[in-house]
């Protein structure tokens, strides 16, 4: 018999009082303030405001990109700064699925919050621990979607939330199942860390590699470039028992890769004059999804937001398309940089075609794409390497979330 079960058979052996959040939590609302209020390019002044994308949503994490910075002059209660033991949430987004996403707060902090986020603090007899791993649960997650659903705003107000059920065991039972949790998570933030640092060695020894001597080309200069187009979805003749492989823009990520193989088909009464995009050819997002990216290696068609590049004939011979798939990470940023503002965000080709390649012999590009493969592999390979492995924790530590945040209910 584990620790937990001789806890769980001595302490509440008939089961587990089931409470509602109002009656053991506090839910503090952000701040708010206007545009004016904000102080830039001063890293010294003013008070610090986490936001919403200061969470990372896949590992209920707090990072500290764009923090926001606010003049002394706006008016912060005590209860609107961070303390240790908090719980930071995300009480309203554009998005559902931002809506719920936490990051659990270690110490006390010199920061505030704004007014789309909220502190969770738990009362004595609620560890707040516990508490975290009951709310990045699915039982939290549907709650929130019947919760939301039923209104017309994301907004998790304190309304909202306060029915939300939480099992009660004896704290000394909290205690030990935090114990438990702690040990996956503490093990996924390892691996996250380490992933962290080889992502920084790949791209170090990347920017290093691309940047030997060689030929220096342009993208108007190495490669046609053509957008896609979408055929009319109106139109069965194009879409019905289609064959030809057809992308949209979540069918790719930012790590250069297909995300799965249900994109979409079309049939060739679809196809323009200008026919399928040859094999080996890169798409990359140049509106919408700006500078998503990846190497189709099939005959394709794309959505209009792609412009797909492919190599030309005098180059066949002289560039290996992997290594120009390496440059990739750095057209990406290149394009995000690069933008014409109006009613609809996007590149500004004139600049994109100037974007540069530096070619060096063909056999020095293999040795490259070698060394590089291996550290892409590590890093952003789902079946195997370092995500891999991180997704197999996260997993495991849900399966166990779930089966130890699960109790009979005590019946009266």
């Amino acid at each position: 018999m584990t620790k937990l079960e001789k806890l769980i058979e001595e302490l509440c052996p008939n089961g587990v009082e089931y409470v509602k959040f109002s009656d053991v939590c506090e839910y503090v609302r952000g701040i708010t303030y206007n545009k004016s209020q904000e102080i830039q390019n001063n890293e010294n002044q003013g008070w610090q405001v986490l936001r919403a994308n200061n969470i990372t949503l896949s590992s209920n994490t707090l990072n500290f990109d764009d923090v926001k910075r606010i003049s002394k002059d706006v008016k912060i209660k005590q209860t609107q700064f961070l303390y240790k033991n908090d719980i930071l949430i995300c009480a309203g987004s554009g998005s559902k699925e931002h809506i719920g996403k936490v990051a659990f707060i270690q110490e006390d902090m010199n920061y505030t919050f704004g007014g789309f986020m909220a502190v969770i603090r738990c009362k004595p007899m609620l560890n707040s621990r516990f508490l975290f791993h009951r709310i990045t649960s699915n039982d939290f997650k549907l709650y929130l979607e019947k919760s939301l659903n039923s209104t017309t705003i994301n907004n998790l107000n304190a309304s909202v939330i306060a029915n939300f059920q939480i099992p009660l065991p004896p704290l000394e039972v909290q205690a030990e199942i935090v114990r438990i949790l702690d040990n996956f998570t503490e093990l996924t933030a390892e691996l996250t860390a380490e992933l962290t640092a080889r992502k920084k060695q790949y791209e170090y020894y990347r920017d290093e590699l691309l940047h030997l001597d060689g030929e220096h080309i342009t993208i108007q200069e190495l490669f046609d470039t053509r957008n896609g187009f979408t055929p009319s979805k109106d139109n069965p003749e194009f879409w019905e028992n289609g064959d030809l492989p057809w992308f949209k823009l979540d069918d790719i990520n930012n790590k250069g890769r297909v995300l799965s193989d249900s994109y979409l088909h079309i049939t060739p009464k679809a196809l323009k004059k200008s026919g399928l995009f040859p094999e080996n050819s890169i798409i990359i997002s140049t509106s919408a999804t700006i500078g998503e990216y990846a190497l189709i290696t099939v005959p394709f068609l794309c959505n209009q937001r792609f412009t797909c590049m492919t190599v030309k004939l005098i180059y066949k011979e002289k560039v290996d398309i992997k290594y120009l798939m390496h440059y990739c990470p750095m057209l990406s940023k290149y394009c995000k940089e690069h933008l014409n503002q109006g009613n609809f965000t996007s590149v500004d080709m004139k600049q994109f075609m100037k974007f540069e390649f530096v070619i060096p012999p063909l056999d020095e590009q293999k040795q490259i794409v070698e060394i590089l493969d291996r550290f892409d592999k590590l890093c952003n390979d789902i079946s195997e390497g370092l995500p891999a492995e991180i997704e197999a924790r996260q997993k495991q530590y849900e399966y166990y979330r779930d089966k130890l945040l699960t109790f009979k209910e005590l019946t009266v």
